[in-house]
């Protein structure tokens, strides 16, 4: 069976690590969007407060299978 994807990008925060940041983007976007079936980290940047990691914010492409 052919399929066809459809991207979106979306950004997850997270003050524990850019892992945690993903897995937040992740869990938002499913709550909405139906068939995902991949991810691609597009981007990951960091805010610092005292010379130290405050907070990760990570860019994630998803894809998902538009339906029939």
């Amino acid at each position: 069976m052919n399929h066809v994807y459809k991207n979106l990008e979306v950004t997850g925060t997270s003050p524990i690590s850019s892992d945690e940041a993903v897995r937040i983007a992740i869990a938002k976007a499913s709550r909405t969007v139906r068939n995902m079936d991949w991810f691609q980290v597009m981007d990951t940047r960091g805010v610092m407060a005292a010379d130290k990691i405050a907070h990760w914010q990570v860019t994630v492409k998803i894809g998902f299978r538009l339906e029939d």
